[in-house]
């Protein structure tokens, strides 16, 4: 499931940012991504993934690669912050 999540990230920035990053790049210091486009992951991950981010998983490391991303993912369904079915 971790590779499913990190290749759908990827091609989701691709589109965005016209950027396709590697897993371990650092989103934030190579400028694919602003704080404010790290809202709308926010959003999106939520949506794809129903899970919910709130407190310390809004914290920047947790979106600084693809592979935070994903890994905050699945620890979060992993933790059962996901939605039913999940």
């Amino acid at each position: 499931m971790t590779e499913t999540v990190e290749k759908e990230l990827t091609a989701y920035l691709a589109e965005r940012t016209g950027c396709e990053p590697a897993a371990d790049q650092d989103l934030f210091a190579s400028g694919v991504i602003s704080s404010m486009f790290a809202l709308q992951l926010v959003v999106h991950l939520e949506d794809e993934y129903d899970v919910e981010i709130i407190g310390p998983d809004l914290a920047r490391e947790n979106f600084s690669s693809v592979r935070a991303m994903s890994a905050m993912v699945q620890r979060l369904r992993a933790d059962g912050a996901g939605g039913p079915g999940v």
